[in-house]
Order: C-alpha cells, then structure tokens, then sequence
C-alpha cells in the first residue's frame, strides 16, 4: 500500500530510537533483544534460526505490526561465538570493533533516574507493613553479569524493516457467514409468526363458496391472517350437489384448494320449425343427438347445441344447463344473415314492446291484459315477471335514459303510468284528460311527457315535476307517431287518418301541416347527426324521409304490406321496419293470407340489407342499445321473436340477405 510504504521511512536508522509519525502516535509493546538468553516460546523445542523478529505497536489506534531485524553480530547463531569472545576478553575489558559495521556505534546516553514521586502517609497502607529491599552486595554480582549488562546498554537496537496495518474487520468468510446467520434466523422467525391464509375456488365457477364465520362468495373466496386449525368449507350451486369439506390450515403457508361439485342429470326438450331437424348437444361427457320433437338428458354445465335442417342454416348455441329447460327453435332459412334467437310466449296481443337501456330485458304491452306489462329475461330466454296498471292493458311502453323509470300508456282510461323498473311498482299515473291514449314520449330533458290521443285528435303536454297536464294541443285526426327534437323545440306528429305529418312550435304552441300522403302516417324515428325523420305509411307501403332543416318529405324505401313500427340502429346505418302482411278480408283482428315480415333497410342508399319472414301480424318492434339484439311481436300469434343482428359491415357485403328469396315465403295456402 501507498500507505504503509510511506510510514517505512520512519525508521531508517537502526542505531537510532525512531519518533512515530504526528499523526499516528506509536505505543511501543515489548522489543525482542538480541542478548536474551531464554528463547521466544515460539522457537522452544527448536534450535535457534535467522528470521527477523515481529512485534506488534499501536499506531493511531489500530494494531500496526512492526518487523525488527537485528545486526548481524547479534542475531541468533552469532550470539554464542559472540559471549566465548566476550569471556577472552574479560581481563582486558576491550572489546573488538566489528568488521562488518561501517560506521561507529555510538555510545548509548546516560539516562536520567525519574525522581521518585512524593507519597502521601496518609494514603499508605496500614497491612501489610512494607519492606524495605534489602541492598546488593557487591561480592555476589558475577563478572559475567556486568559485561552482559554493559554490552546490552552499548548494543545497537534492531531495525525496522516494514510493517503493516492490521484490518478492523475479521476476515470477508466470516462476515458472510455472519450475514447468512442472520438472514436465517430473520427467515424462520417470518415463518414461524407468520398467520395461515387460504385461497378456495369452485367448479362451476359461478358456485358460492361459504367459509364458517369468514363469509362467502362466488366463484372463489380469499382469506387472510387465519389462526391454524380446521375450516368447514361449503359449496353450492343450483343443478349441482352441495359439497361440504373440511380444510386444514396451518402456519406460515397458504393453502390453495379447488371443489369441484357433482352436476345432477336434467332433461331438455327440444322443438324446432320446421320440424324433423337433429339436435346435438355436447358437453363434457361427449355427445347426445336426437330429431325433433325430441328429449335428451344430459349433466348439468355448459353444453353446446347444434341443430341443422335441409334448407335452413345451422343452429348454434352455448347453454348452460342447470334446470329443466324447454327450447322452441325457429331455424333460419339458408342465406339469412341475422340470426333467430328463440321465441318467448306471451299473452293476448303484444302490442308494443321496449329493450331495457342495459339490453338485459324486454318489456312487452299487452293489449288485451291484464297483466298490462310481461317482462323477459333476454338472456335465459324466459319471462320475470308482469305488471297490472287496472284492469286493461297497456298500448306503448317506453324508459328513460337511465333505465331507473318505465312509462306506459293505457287506451281505455286516457292515462300514463310511471313505473320503477327495480321494484315493478306503479309509482304515479297522469290523466291525459283526452280520449284512446296511444304513442307517448319524453322530451330531451326527461322533465314533460307527450301523449298523442288517438280519439282525442289531440296531443297532451303533461308536467312531470308537478304531475299535471300543462295543455292539449289539437293536431290531425288520429295522431299516433310522435318525436321530440333534441333541441327541444319542436314535436313532429304523424296523423294516421289522411296520412298528415304535421310540426309543433312547443314555444308558441302553433302547428304546421309539413306533408299529407293521403295514406295512414303510423310511427316516426329520426337521426338527429343527420337531420332525417322516417315515417311509416301504413297504406302506401312506403316509409317516408323528412329533411328537417329544410322541411321537405322525399320517398324513402317501398316496404312489404302494412308498414307498423319502425327503428333505427344506434349507429343510424340501419332501417329496421315491422310490416303486419295484407289483413284478412273479414277482420284484421284474425290471420290473414300473407305472413307478416321484418325488412333491414340500409339508410345510406335505401337498399335492403335482409328479411326475416314472421308469424302473423308482425308488429311491436325494438332494437337495443348496442344494436346487436333485435325484438319484434308476432300480434296475433301471441309471441316475441328475438333475433342476433350481425355489424352494418357484414350485412352490407351479403348481397341484401334472403330479401330476394324471402317473397315467395310470404303467401300461406290457409289463413
């Protein structure tokens, strides 16, 4: 080290007592001298060799060890030869000069005795009583002794050759070995107080897993900081055998378990239009077929059906099985593009019906209720519940953005009722004070409701912060469509009476006539990005465009017979038109000759995207929020359809679906 070799300068002079340096005082320990005549303990039991002599000094309070090398007259071996000579010249008292020296040693100083301290009697101590030394006598000191003594006195002390500083720390080995120690006993103290945990899941993954006094959960339950011991674990799900198990924790560790419960067997009944299609249905036990009309048994779990017929597109469908189920499926004729659902029987005529904001329920009015109001579960394809508003039914059904309100419209009382969606219950109801209330609507601000009376000839303006009607406004004969506009000044109004579309200054309460077809103007749907409103009119086969801006009424499309209700997709691309078929001559209250009809048009250029062939009377119509779901009524068949819309894409490049092929499936042999 730069270090150490800079302190080997200090003692250069082997004849000299070196002075340590300022900043690193020396404390000398005891010196290893020439003369001695007992050996080292280290060199005892071994004759004596020439090696240098290592003594150990502190120099800036750390352990420095210093390396002596004596003269070469008073190392090891020359000591012996060194005292014979000191005895032949004895007599004389000279002594020889070595020749190896160089220079003359010189003559050691004279030291001078330190004065004895002053003493305290009062301080000595009483016993034992001290004794004085006795003096020396000089006839008993040896000769030899004296010129020993003399020599050593005279004899130049040993020469530091080197030295280095000793470390402050022990070896790098044991200083880890220290640090690994500690890790380990850190580490199996962290075991050792560690608390259990335990972590459950369950097969079928929505099962509810319940711990005794720790709570539960569905599909999994995780707990923390859990004393050891045994833990009753629970698991339950409707179609499975409840389990129950005993879980042991301990300690420090986490137990991670998966209960799988034991499905039941159930039988699923499958009917199909048209009939004779097979049916497969697999699951994880392998596959179980049949030919409608037909019943499989089959474990609880997720299966996947698959049912074909010649001349239809196949069927297919993941169920999860964990009932009885009955499933009517209506296959899709080969080339159409969207895709039937199922069917949802409902009671007498279905005349409107509404898909909830959350897309997750239909609610249908009943015309010939009660009840006035069936709701379905869109998903499990089955009806919840039904809502009585009276003894009538209900015409129209709508909600408000949220979902949190359903209103609905009754003819033969001239009432709305406000409904909570949650609880199903009639919150309010709202006298139109008209007659034969049909189609209602929201302004943008969800704050007045309007009311189109078809006997009435009017519209009425109720106040839904008060709950009282602010005015009737007369409009055409027999208004039904209605649409507010997003900036809330005007209420368009289609008249079905002559066909009229008429326009309302909500400010001034003034009505213009803007278009009159001479047919029946049913039901209006605009696209405010664009500035299009659509009306159906029932007795031209036709649906109609107004340009809002510039008032001016164009042909839109031509449609099937008796155009009803009509939609659009969120994205405004698509036209969705409900069409009941030519009436019966008799009554349209019963089937006629033609089945009803559902017509997907592109709003972009008018052409037809695809058509769906109904039952009779296709009437209510709604699309969800999302677009992908469609629900429209057979009226007099007492049924819902629900149909799977494919993207605006994928219809526009399928060469406009079964529109072509759907003609010659429209007339029936019999009513």
């Amino acid at each position: 080290m730069a270090e150490d070799e800079d302190r080997s300068d200090l003692w250069g002079d082997a004849w000299s007592r070196p002075e340590p340096p300022a900043e690193e005082p020396v404390r000398s320990r005891p010196q290893w001298e020439p003369g001695a005549s007992e050996p080292r303990r280290s060199e005892r039991g071994r004759g004596y060799a020439s090696r240098h002599s290592r003594r150990v000094a502190q120099l800036g309070g750390r352990d420095a060890h210093l390396t002596f090398e004596p003269p070469e007259e008073y190392r090891p071996d020359n000591v012996a030869e060194n005292r014979r000579g000191s005895q032949r010249r004895g007599a004389s008292g000279r002594r020889e000069q070595p020749q190896e020296q160089k220079r003359e040693p010189k003559p050691a100083q004279a030291r001078q005795p330190k004065p004895a301290p002053k003493r305290d009697p009062r301080r000595e101590p009483i016993w034992p009583p001290k004794r004085e030394p006795k003096p020396a006598r000089p006839d008993r000191v040896r000769p030899e002794r004296l010129q020993r003594d003399a020599a050593r006195a005279l004899a130049p002390r040993g020469t530091v050759v080197g030295y280095h500083r000793g470390r402050r720390l022990g070896s790098p080995l044991a200083i880890a070995g220290l640090i690994l120690l500690a890790l380990a006993i850190a580490l199996a103290w962290w075991l050792l107080t560690r608390p259990a945990a335990l972590a459950l899941t369950s097969s079928p993954a929505d099962a509810v897993v319940s711990v005794a006094g720790h709570g539960k959960a569905t599909g999994g339950l995780s707990i923390e900081n859990l004393d050891p011991g045994t833990l009753s674990v629970t698991v339950a799900r409707a179609g499975f055998e409840t389990s129950t198990v005993d879980v042991e924790v301990t300690r420090g560790r986490r137990v991670e378990q998966t209960i799988a419960l034991r499905p039941l067997p159930f039988t699923l009944k499958f009917t199909t239009r048209p009939a004779g299609a097979t049916v497969k249905v697999t699951s994880e036990g392998g596959v179980l077929t049949g030919t409608t009309p037909c019943s499989i048994v089959t474990s609880a779990g997720q299966v996947t059906l698959s049912i074909s017929h010649n001349g239809s597109n196949t069927f297919k469908q993941s169920l999860f099985v964990d009932s009885e189920r009955t499933l009517d499926v209506l296959l899709d004729p080969q080339g159409q593009l969207v895709h039937a659902l199922g069917s949802l029987t409902t009671k007498g005529a279905p005349k409107g019906v509404s898909v909830t904001p959350d897309g997750r329920e239909a609610w249908a009015t009943i015309l010939n209720g009660p009840p006035a109001i069936q709701i379905y579960d869109l998903k499990k394809m089955r009806a919840t519940a039904g809502i009585n508003i009276g003894k009538y039914g209900a015409v129209e059904v709508i909600f408000n953005r949220d979902g949190t309100l359903a209103y609905a419209s009754q003819m033969e009382t001239a009432k709305v009722f406000e409904i909570d969606t949650a609880t199903r219950k009639v919150l309010r109801s709202f006298n139109t004070e008209s007659a034969w209330t049909k189609v209602i609507a929201l302004s943008p601000d969800e704050k007045t409701l309007y009311a189109a009376n078809w006997s009435g000839n009017d519209v009425s303006i109720i106040d839904l912060v008060s709950g009282q009607l602010k005015e009737r406004i007369p409009t055409a004969k027999t208004p039904r469509g209605l649409w507010p506009t997003a900036d809330g000044r005007y209420l368009y109004v289609a008249g079905f009476d002559r066909g009229d579309l008429q326009r309302i200054d909500l400010k001034s309460g003034s009505v213009k006539t803007l278009f009159t077809s001479g047919g029946a103007m049913r039901h209006l749907v605009a696209d405010e990005q664009t500035g299009r409103l659509y009306c159906s009119d029932m007795n031209k086969d036709i649906v109609w465009v107004c340009d809002m801006k510039t008032l001016k009424v164009t042909k839109f499309c031509k449609t099937d017979e008796k155009p009803n209700t009509i939609e659009l997709s969120p994205d405004g691309q698509i036209l969705f038109i409900s069409n009941r078929g030519e009436n019966n001559p008799k009554s349209y209250y019963i089937p006629g000759y033609e089945w009803g009809t559902i017509l997907l048009i592109s709003t972009s250029t008018g052409k037809p995207l695809d058509a769906i062939v109904g039952g009779n009377q296709c009437t209510a119509l709604d699309v969800s929020a999302d677009g992908h779901t469609l629900v429209f009524s057979d009226f007099l068949d007492d049924r819902l359809r629900v149909y799977s819309v494919p993207s605006y894409q994928a219809l526009a490049n399928g060469n406009g679906g079964r529109y072509a092929a759907h003609f010659a499936d429209l007339k029936k042999s019999k009513p």
